[in-house]
């Protein structure tokens, strides 16, 4: 059965204007915007996305305010199950995450607690609603790597906004952690554990029971944000809206009482949705973007850092199997791969079309409201590009992709097996085509890093890249998502 006693808090005054007010962005007064989407895949893909965290730390770029690390442009981060553990703690901790985050949980049993074996005792609590409680594996991360930090925490200081995703089961839709949902459950974001949002989005069915939030439909009293009425008025919304529009209102209004949340891989394994759903909603061509970001936006890359398992078993090559146990992970990879991939598809082709509509939306602005939203002098309205690109452990060749893909997706592993994991997070970044095309763009160049522990030191730093001459200087966007 499910956990009881939800920990999410009714809103009380002026608590959701006074959190929505609170964001501090990161990048201020820059040109450039580095956007991350953390795929699941349990510990291996927590270090993985730590990996490409140190790389982007060891890469210099030369933008608007000077040269600094590319990791200073990271302006959100999203994340699903195992990589919510990394986008949550960056997002807590900022830079200082990568000092500690492989001591403090890559290394670290987090399975300390948990039951693990197949046994009748376990098959009976399986069918009972999943053989461990969520909340014991909420109580082990806030212990040992959020140490009681809220969503409020997330705002103390500047960074990027951080999205963590997770699957609401009854209305079949994402749930994402931000304002929108919350204002719409009428409680409290600000107050909510950031380890409860975190086990909520890495709740594998059958071995986690599902999170439990509760909805106080009678704590609202404002009017429903006018994009969110008007899709779930049309019949003609995009489906995905429409479906998340749908559950925004059962949840206002008490029509679901209690939301039960797993794993948010088996809806969106890279947790793309705050993004696209945004772009859905919007009204005007620079939308999710204020105007003034839009007018000052110059370079955007988002990475979709992909963890996710390759086949496995040899079940294939015989008459017999898979077994049970093999056909229930064979199900689970082929939905979470399957997500990915439309995922994947969709969000190009989204960011390609956002593309051409700020590049028109720019140029066709009177003089009157380029003065209004600050256009700098000599300023190049269709100088504009927004750049998709996926890591993955196909791209380090067969071999290497084969020996990664064999790391178990628990949340236990050999050190070594960690180590060679996030080698794999910098070299995947450090090698991808789009990525040095980009740091091309706006004069990058990576440099020697310290060495992790354990892995040996490399013998020269790479030689710089070439800035792409004839760029315009002036100001970009901060970021488009709620929630942070």
């Amino acid at each position: 059965m499910a956990s009881r006693d939800p920990t999410n808090q009714p809103l009380t005054g002026n608590a959701a204007q006074a959190f929505a007010s609170s964001r501090q962005d990161s990048g201020a007064g820059d040109d450039v915007v580095v956007g991350l989407a953390f795929s699941g895949g349990g510990m291996r893909a927590a270090a993985f996305a730590h990996g490409v965290l140190r790389e982007l730390n060891d890469t210099t770029v030369r933008t608007r305010i000077g040269t600094h690390s590319l990791l200073d442009n990271v302006t959100f981060v999203s994340g699903v199950s195992g990589g919510s553990v990394a986008a949550a703690y960056f997002g807590l901790k900022k830079r200082e995450a990568l000092n500690d985050f492989r001591e403090r949980f890559l290394i670290r049993n987090a399975e300390e607690g948990l039951s693990t074996s197949i046994d009748p005792v376990n098959l009976v609590r399986a069918l009972g609603g999943g053989v461990n409680d969520v909340r014991v594996f909420a109580r082990w991360l806030d212990q040992n790597l959020y140490n009681g930090a809220t969503f409020a925490d997330f705002r103390k200081t500047p960074g990027p906004r951080i999205w963590i995703n997770a699957s609401d089961i009854y209305n079949r839709t994402p749930f994402i952690y931000g304002e929108a949902s919350f204002i719409s459950l009428c409680s409290d974001l600000a107050s909510y554990p950031i380890a409860d949002a975190v086990a909520a989005s890495a709740a594998v069915p059958i071995v986690f029971t599902p999170m439990v939030i509760k909805t106080y439909p009678k704590q609202c009293t404002d009017q429903p944000p006018e994009w969110l009425q008007r899709a779930y008025a049309s019949p003609n919304a995009p489906p995905l809206l429409k479906g998340f529009a749908n559950a925004l209102y059962s949840y206002r209004d008490g029509t679901t009482k209690y939301l039960k949340l797993v794993d948010g891989g088996l809806v969106d394994n890279f947790g793309l949705s705050g993004f696209t759903i945004s772009r859905l909603a919007a009204r005007e061509p620079h939308e999710p973007l204020s105007p003034e970001q839009a007018v000052r936006l110059r370079r955007m890359m988002v990475v979709l850092v992909d963890a996710g398992r390759g086949p496995s078993g040899n079940w294939v090559q015989t008459v017999d199997g898979p077994t049970g146990s093999e056909l229930i992970m064979a199900a689970a990879d082929t939905a979470g791969q399957a997500s990915v991939n439309a995922s994947f598809t969709a969000f190009q082709s989204i960011m390609s079309d956002w593309q051409r509509q700020l590049s028109a939306w720019r140029c066709s602005l009177s003089p009157e409201l380029r003065r209004r939203y600050g256009v700098p002098a000599n300023w190049n309205c269709r100088d504009i590009k927004l750049v998709v690109t996926r890591v993955g452990f196909d791209q380090l060749g067969p071999e290497r992709a084969k020996a990664l893909n064999a790391v178990d997706t628990r949340l236990k592993l050999p050190v070594d097996q960690v180590d060679a994991v996030i080698a794999a997070g910098r070299d995947a970044l450090g090698v991808n085509s789009a990525y040095l095309e980009f740091l091309k763009s706006v004069g990058g160049r990576t440099h020697q890093p310290a060495p992790m522990p354990g892995e040996p030191a490399a013998p020269a730093e790479s030689a710089p890249v070439a800035a792409f001459p004839g760029l315009p200087d002036f100001t970009p966007a901060s970021s488009f998502s709620e929630a942070r």
